[in-house]
């Protein structure tokens, strides 16, 4: 083990998290014995450390780019075939995805030559991290595959293959930058006070160190692209393309008078194993669709209403192809048809007895009083002038007051009747109603002339399940004889 001298210590700098001076106050017996065979006289070595951060050094390099991710493949396009029972071969199979590129190698850290005359420790710079790779590019889908043919078994002479593309392989990641390390993991500086010889001549010997940079991260892989999907097989037991469906639609009265319109269903079915239809080693989804059916149903309106049909020509309708294959008319709720529907084979005919709009049944007016006592009536006026065709109820809120209501409303009214009027009391007269309201069990002086009144009037009319309501109120003085 080396000798000291007396009064020469070694002391190893501590770094405090939280502290920035440490001072060490060792006796110099301790030193000594841990030292020197010989154990020192009296006397302490009072030593300072000064604590510091870390020095950088060096510095990183530039991360490596992200790899370019692969082109998706092309899907192929469908396609349609007449079978005659002739042998054909048909590629179909979907484009493969590009794959992705890897990522670029991470740069090294910059690296300058260890200073160890620095009394700091060194913290050497980190290597970059290394780019990700790309993501494969996706596989193209196959193309479907539609056939016509009246016969299923022509359809083992069809080779098909419509495999969807393999997806891209993915990006390796680069790797990461190699960081700087320490040529010299640990030195130490001397340093001294006061005068060689002197009492109070002390020395102390300072280590510093150095921490060796970490290597960038290695890049990730890319993700792998997916498959495309197989194409898809479709089988028409006919010998001329398809026609869309049309199951449901808007069309106006005029149109359906006219001429009719015609709506229409393809009933499908899906079924496992296609490729056992096709030539061996054909390439296709499992399951297929087969048409079964075609449903066509037309519908006609026939116009044998009285009502001019000029009024109504551009109201539109709906028509839906129900599940039961049958035509079902929507009509606005504004129009009121009365009607019945009848079939000819598969065409649906609509024929209407009459028509009529919403707002005819709420054209009632020109509400007045007559007479007073038994004798007193209430008129009213149809002004669409379409009361033949409905049915018409009457409720009826009869209030009285000592004010003459015709000027301004009244502060008070006194019920003296409400309720339904009986048919026995309403006469019709064309499009005249009159209602015998002395006849309603009302007292008499509540009928007089001179009473002001206010009878609000509701009328429930009908029109081929068909409902509408109106109120009217009129406010007037009973001036007739009795």
């Amino acid at each position: 083990m080396p000798q000291f001298p007396m009064g020469f210590c070694i002391v190893r700098r501590i770094n405090l998290r939280f502290a920035s001076i440490l001072a060490l106050a060792i006796p110099l017996n301790l030193v000594a014995s841990s030292l020197t065979a010989a154990p020192l006289t009296n006397g302490e070595c009072l030593l300072l450390a000064q604590a510091s951060q870390r020095r950088n050094v060096g510095s990183i390099g530039a991360p490596g780019a992200r790899g370019v991710d692969g082109q998706d493949g092309a899907n192929t396009d469908d396609l349609t075939v007449f079978s005659d029972g002739s042998p054909m071969t048909l590629n179909l199979a979907g484009r493969d995805g590009a794959p992705g590129t890897p990522g670029a190698e991470g740069s090294p850290a910059n690296c300058p030559a260890l200073d160890t005359s620095q009394r700091q420790d060194v913290q050497m710079a980190n290597g970059s991290d290394g780019g990700d790779g790309g993501d494969g590019g996706n596989g193209g889908n196959g193309g479907s595959i539609t056939i016509y043919t009246r016969n299923l078994d022509s359809l083992n002479q069809i080779f098909v293959g419509a495999a969807g593309g393999k997806g891209g392989a993915p990006g390796m990641g680069g790797g990461g930058g190699q960081a700087c390390q320490c040529s010299q993991p640990y030195w130490t500086v001397e340093s001294c006070s006061g005068r060689p010889g002197d009492s109070g001549y002390r020395c102390s010997t300072e280590e510093f160190r150095c921490f060796n940079g970490l290597n960038g991260r290695d890049g990730r892989s890319g993700i792998a692209g997916q498959d495309g999907l197989t194409g898809r097989l479709t089988v028409l037991n006919l010998d001329r393309p398809l026609e869309p469906d049309r199951p449901g639609t808007t069309v106006s009265l005029d149109v359906l008078k006219n001429q009719g319109f015609n709506l229409s269903k393809n009933i499908w079915e899906t079924r496992p194993g296609a490729a056992q239809l096709l030539a061996p080693g054909s390439v296709i989804a499992d399951e297929y669709l087969i048409l079964l059916d075609r449903i066509e149903r037309s519908f006609l309106v026939v116009w044998n209403a009285p009502q001019p049909f000029e009024r109504f020509a551009n109201t539109n309708v709906s028509l839906t192809l129900t599940e039961d294959n049958q035509i079902a008319p929507e009509l606005p709720s504004n129009l009121w048809l009365e009607g019945t529907t009848q079939q000819r084979n598969n065409v649906t005919e609509f024929v209407v007895y009459n028509a009529m709009w919403e707002g005819d049944a709420t054209s009632l007016g020109r509400l007045t009083l007559s007479g007073s006592g038994n004798n007193l009536k209430l008129s009213l006026v149809d002004e669409a002038n379409q009361s033949n065709l409905m049915a018409t109820k009457f409720r009826l809120r009869y209030r009285v007051t000592n004010e003459d209501p015709r000027f301004r409303p009244p502060s008070t009214y006194t019920l003296r009747y409400e309720g339904e009027i009986e048919d026995s009391l309403v006469t019709v007269n064309g499009n005249q109603f009159t209602i015998d309201i002395g006849q309603l069990p009302i007292p008499p002086k509540d009928l007089e002339s001179g009473t002001g009144v206010e009878i609000e009037l509701v009328a429930e009319r009908t029109f081929s399940g068909n409902t509408a309501e109106q109120k009217l109120i009129i406010r007037d003085l009973i001036r007739g004889r009795n």
